[in-house]
């Protein structure tokens, strides 16, 4: 049997120029934001326990708690709201197309009953309001002529409901049903997020022209401004009120988040200006934010979260980081097999412990996406798009020298001779690069279309998986292959080859699905019918005793083999990864580690049958 033991989340999907709308349930302190078509449901007191939803069948754009906190309604760029449950296995309550177009917003009336969404559409709907259980419409909602951007509902009665856009305009609709009362055209530029205070008693605009205005709740009447002394020297994308609502919280593009004392006559003074740790690029940009009970949260473009107490403004915020695109490899370290890298194929490396889950990410001085990627002790090896491959010392949490080789082709895969790691293969459409270092030793054209590689670990051996589903073996003296073997029993091209870690076996993978476990003397299959995926396998590791086998798939499945026991006697793991499972690493006998393409990484406990 294999137990979920922990999951290391990816972080929010962000967009240059926009802002992300996270919210929170503050009954259970649990946050909610979306990453390609998942809905991640976090804890900010317990960052390992993670949910995950992911029946979105287009990229998920927002998520909202409703009042009681038993229901999540999210939406996605299709204008499709779905609302499910919070608890049992997220049954599915109802789902509504809502707006012809992605939608960037939704809110909950304080009741629960209603529903108000906005975004993207045709003509002139970009709001529309509508009962949660009947899918009804309660309103009509004219006055805005582009994309709406935020809306919100007043929390308090009489129910009023206030919308932002492209269009600079904050419009206030009066109900239910809800009808057009006024426009405010203050801004010069996108309004990108509107909030009601909690107390009902206000709300309040932020906008890409720098600005913070604040208006009346009952009749929207300007009162206010965020005072421009000390204020956003960028476009200002959320904002979030305190529970008391005399403060705010926005973030902006400056990289800076700004605490707002608001007086009762509706204007807001800087009490605190609060800054993130990074390298102050363009990924520190401030692009959502959150105040829940005592946590202030804000996400950064590059997906970095940041913790900050409100009770102690001055605190080290924690920092929850981690993938916003797809995880294709994983790699354990001997030395600490607590310590896992993970690589996403945007060029980012970042190091996890377990039971910690976050570490930090690795600072590669190189910009390049990243293909295939492999780790020894105090080395990454990695390639990318650019025909190169690059070798990056390795210190502590810290990247040191890179350097780099050029091998005229793109890199199909890669692998270390762990015993001799100077040693890489690398293969190439028409065969193999042979390199010492970051020094090509030979260039071979082997005659056939190459899909995948390995070499043994002290640097002897070679095994070559084509196009044609055929293994090649090869020795290897200083820099010439000399051809041993060819292995004929896999039916679709070559998609990994691993050696075991006592370097008796070799296990190969293909894309139609099947995986053999070979001997490695006598080439002879030492597990077969291992036919159990429904797609192609895309990664393969070892148990560190050499006993298991653990294949993953496009399925989205993982499925754990024993030697010693019959294929059809495996662990078979059901949706480990929506959209696929690309990387794979055993920790010890009883943990593998997964992620893939929804961009988490996660722990799984194994236990005997």
């Amino acid at each position: 049997m294999a137990q979920l033991a922990e999951t290391y989340a990816c972080v929010p999907s962000t967009e240059r120029g926009r802002g992300i709308l996270i919210s929170g349930d503050p009954k259970s302190n649990a946050i909610l934001y979306c990453n390609g078509r998942s809905v991640i449901i976090r804890y900010l007191d317990r960052p390992l326990e993670v949910s995950v939803y992911g029946e979105h069948a287009y990229q998920a754009t927002v998520a909202r708690f409703s009042p009681n906190g038993e229901w999540i309604a999210s939406a996605d760029v299709s204008g499709t709201v779905r609302i499910w449950g919070t608890h049992n296995e997220f049954v599915l309550k109802k789902e509504f197309r809502v707006l012809s177009g992605r939608i960037d917003d939704l809110q909950w009336s304080p009741d629960g009953q209603r529903i108000v969404a906005s975004g993207d559409g045709k003509g002139k709907s970009f709001v529309r309001a509508f009962m949660w259980d009947s899918g009804t419409n309660v309103g009509e909602f004219d006055g805005h002529s582009r994309r709406v951007l935020s809306c919100a509902f007043k929390p308090t009665r009489p129910f009023r409901i206030v919308t932002c856009g492209e269009d600079f305009l904050v419009n206030f609709y009066e109900g239910p049903p809800f009808k057009f009362k006024l426009s405010h055209r203050d801004h010069s530029n996108f309004v990108n997020c509107v909030r009601f205070s909690p107390d009902g008693s206000k709300f309040i605009s932020v906008s890409s022209d720098k600005k913070g205005i604040l208006y009346d709740a009952k009749n929207a009447e300007k009162i206010g401004e965020l005072s421009s002394e000390d204020g956003h020297k960028g476009s200002i994308y959320a904002v979030s009120w305190s529970p008391d609502s005399k403060q705010v919280l926005t973030v902006s593009a400056d990289k800076f988040a700004k605490l707002w004392e608001i007086s009762d006559d509706g204007n807001g003074k800087v009490k605190k200006t609060l800054t993130s740790p990074g390298s102050g690029g363009v990924d520190d940009m401030l692009v959502g934010c959150l105040w829940q009970n005592d946590f202030l949260v804000t996400v950064s473009l590059g997906g970095t979260i940041s913790l900050f107490s409100a009770s102690d403004l001055d605190k080290t915020p924690l920092l929850l980081s981690g993938h916003m695109k797809n995880v294709n490899s994983l790699s354990v370290l001997k030395s600490n097999q607590n310590a896992i890298l993970s690589s996403s194929y945007d060029g980012l490396v970042v190091k996890w412990i377990r039971g910690v889950g976050f570490c930090g990410r690795l600072e590669r001085n190189v910009n390049a996406q990243i293909k295939c990627f492999a780790a020894v002790e105090d080395k990454i090896v990695s390639s990318g798009f650019d025909n190169k491959v690059w070798r990056v010392s390795l210190n502590g949490d810290q990247c040191g020298v890179a350097d780099c080789v050029d091998i005229g082709s793109q890199p199909k895969d890669l692998s270390l001779a762990f015993l001799s790691p100077e040693l890489t293969l690398v293969s190439i459409d028409s065969g193999v690069v042979l390199l010492r270092g970051t020094k090509i030793v030979s260039t071979i054209n082997l005659g056939f279309p190459v899909a995948a590689c390995a070499i043994a670990p002290d640097g002897s051996e070679a095994i070559v998986g084509g196009q044609d589903g055929k293994l090649h073996v090869y020795s290897v003296t200083g820099d010439i292959l000399q051809e041993e073997a060819i292995l004929d029993k896999h039916r679709g091209a070559i998609t990994v080859i691993r050696y075991s870690p006592d370097v008796s076996m070799f296990a190969s993978g293909d894309a139609n699905r099947e995986a053999v476990v070979w001997d490695r003397l006598s080439r002879e299959v030492k597990l077969k019918n291992m036919l159990y995926h429904t797609a192609r396998i895309n990664c393969l590791a070892w148990s560190p005793d050499s006993c298991m086998v653990a294949t993953g798939s496009l399925d989205t499945s993982v499925i754990i083999y024993e030697l010693d026991k019959p294929a059809s006697s495996r662990i078979t793991i059901k949706g480990a990864h929506l959209g696929g499972v690309y990387g794979l690493a055993f920790t010890d006998e009883c943990s593998v580690v997964s992620s893939g393409e929804d961009a988490c990484v996660r722990v799984w406990r194994l236990t005997p049958q």
